[in-house]
């Protein structure tokens, strides 16, 4: 592994970071995972021992809110790594390691009776992190932030991918879309949401399932949590399965005193209005990912989103406005080879 100035200063910091060693031991670090954002990930191996190093350069990222929200996560009774060290200045932190098998690893390999179990205990812990909400803790998934994520669909996916430029009546009618969405956030009950809770950032462990990737975790709308499991930027599953799955967690959270809507169609509803909230987010998340960062293999999976969201604007009266819209895009892209 070729080593710059950052894994060379973070190996320097790990050799006394790290539990002593039998004499002779060398230190071993490897690529543990990539990463959308500017974080790093490695796995130390030193002598018996195994560890996960991150990588957070300031002032880039933030070391802060990932120490935070392991140790809510960990209090509620949750498998997320604990912080055995850090150094903020520096952005760098040692993990415990919770393995190399990813939910998405096993999700493609696993038969129905192994994703229905894979799921019964995502979902389970879940409740539990829900369960532990308290007010003050994280910050709030506000009307700014939602209309933030939601301006990158236009700007980024739209504009910069697409290259198209909207009309006036265009733009009225996403815009009139995007408020609905917030809205139906903001109704919503306000729970932990990790933000990226999704086969990708879920492992296969003892206790399982192990959780990662929560740094962004804020307080929010009780929906977006479950819709980020099934409606996945890396695996589709049949509309039954998801209902299936989705009434499962709905039940539990009942039993266990989640606020959550007393009829269930109330609930799903504002399951999908979430889920498109966060596709169209996504849709443009991948396209800066692209143009801005030169990070091109997320856009692979613009068309899954686009499904996604195609689907749920078909199905309600009050978002029509949005699939037509998505039609009218389709017809004008550019044979320039971009995916839609």
């Amino acid at each position: 592994m070729h080593e710059d100035d950052r894994v060379r200063a973070l190996r320097a910091w790990l050799t006394t970071a790290l539990p002593a060693a039998p004499a002779g031991s060398g230190l071993t670090l490897s690529s543990a995972s990539a990463d959308a954002s500017f974080r790093r990930y490695f796995r130390a191996i030193r002598g018996a021992g195994t560890w996960i190093a991150m990588d957070a350069p300031p002032p880039r990222e933030d070391c802060r809110p990932f120490v935070q929200v392991a140790a809510l996560l960990r209090a509620a009774g949750l498998n997320a790594p604990q912080v055995l060290a850090q150094d903020l200045e520096q952005g760098f932190l040692l993990l415990t390691d919770l393995g190399t098998r990813t939910y998405l690893d096993a999700l493609k390999d696993s038969d129905a009776a192994a994703a229905d179990a894979l799921f019964h205990d995502a979902l389970a812990a879940l409740v539990v992190w829900q369960r532990a909400t308290r007010e003050g803790v994280l910050p709030e998934y506000n009307a700014a932030l939602l209309e933030r994520e939601l301006a990158l669909f236009p700007e980024w996916y739209i504009g910069r991918h697409l290259g198209i430029t909207l009309t006036g009546t265009e733009r009225e009618a996403l815009a009139a879309v995007e408020a609905r969405l917030v809205a139906n956030a903001l109704a919503q009950p306000r729970v932990f949401v990790h933000r990226d809770y999704m086969p990708r950032n879920l492992m296969v462990c003892t206790p399982n399932p192990g959780v990662l990737d929560f740094q962004d975790a804020v307080l929010g709308p009780l929906t977006y949590d479950v819709v980020s499991l099934f409606r996945d930027a890396f695996l589709s599953w049949e509309e039954a399965r998801v209902i299936d799955w989705t009434v499962r967690y709905w039940e539990d959270a009942k039993r266990q005193g989640l606020p959550v809507a007393g009829d269930f169609g109330t609930f799903y509803r504002d399951f999908e209005w979430m889920g498109l909230q966060r596709h169209l987010k996504v849709l443009g998340i991948f396209a800066r990912l692209n143009y801005r960062d030169g990070k091109s293999a997320y856009l692979a999976d613009t068309p899954r989103f686009i499904g996604y969201a195609r689907a749920v604007a078909q199905r309600y009266h009050e978002l029509a406005p949005l699939a037509r819209l998505l039609d009218r895009l389709e017809a004008r892209v550019p044979a320039t080879g971009y995916t839609f």
